[in-house]
Formats: structure tokens, sequence, C-alpha cells
């Protein structure tokens, strides 16, 4: 029985790293393949307020279901009585997919920033994209940058003026 559960708790963990792998990001330091090399839009602004948010984790079923498939062979394996296996089966499939699934919502969720700006040409966005490498702070100046419908703001950079 102790082998058994060892094992499944083996599993689970590569189950979760595996998961967690597989997780989209909102941060503008991961661009996706299909992005890559593709004619972005432009637009400038200025930053008017930060403040931190969480993005949400993924609710796929794939946790739920993988920690149910786990934890009902952990469970039924526990016992030689074939009745109380498959009750002790059914129990460990409930909790195994209870755990799969909030390991899968809280290994997804994403520290984030939701961020104000005022666009060159007076209107006002906002924006929610996971923390990255820039930090931002009012006034700073900033370029949206679009590419297949999604934006990421960055940090303007420096110019020097021409002499």
């Amino acid at each position: 029985m102790k082998q058994m559960m060892s094992m499944a708790a083996k599993a689970m963990s590569v189950v979760s790293l595996c998961v967690l792998a597989a997780c989209s990001t909102t941060s503008p330091d991961v661009i996706k393949p299909g992005d890559a090399q593709r004619l972005s839009q432009v637009a400038d602004g200025v930053v008017l307020n930060v403040r931190p948010v969480v993005v949400e984790g993924s609710q796929s079923g794939i946790g739920g279901g993988t920690g149910a498939v786990i934890g009902g062979i952990a469970g039924a394996g526990g016992t030689s009585n074939p009745r109380g296996s498959a009750m002790a089966g059914v129990a460990g499939a409930v909790v195994g997919a209870v755990v799969g699934h909030a390991v899968e919502r809280y290994g997804t969720r994403e520290d984030a920033v939701e961020i104000l700006l005022q666009l060159s040409n007076g209107e006002r966005r906002a924006i929610v994209q996971a923390e990255g490498n820039e930090t931002f702070k009012p006034g700073d100046a900033v370029i949206l940058v679009t590419t297949g419908g999604k934006t990421r703001v960055m940090l303007a950079p420096k110019v020097n003026a021409p002499r």
C-alpha cells in the first residue's frame, strides 16, 4: 500500500510538471512562434497608473482528469478485497480529481500588472500583462506593440537628441 501511494505521488508530481510546462503565459517577454517575423503595429503612450493583479489559472480539466486516473489506480491498488478495492478506487479518483484540478488551477496562475495608458491621440486604454523584465511607473513613455490581435506594453527606448 505504501509503495502504491508513493508511486501515485511521484506520478502526480510528473503530471503536475507537465501541466505547468504546457501553460500559456501573458508575459510580454515571451513571444509565440506564430508571432515571430510578423509586422506589428506600434503606438506611443504614457503610463498613467499601474496596479498588481492576478491572472486566474486555467481549468482545462486535464489536471482533474489525470488526478482522477492516478487517484483511482492508487486507491484500487490499496487493498486485496474486491469490494473494498472498488470503493477505495472511487474515493481515490474523487480525491485525485480535486487535487489535480487544484494543482492545475493554482499552478497556472500568474502575477500580472494592469497598466492604464494615455495614448498620443488622447485616448485612454488599459491592458493586463504578466510581470516581465520591465517595471512601469506613472509618467513612463511606453510603446504598445500589437501583433496578431494581442498587445503588449514595453518601455519606449531612450533616444539621444541629434547634435
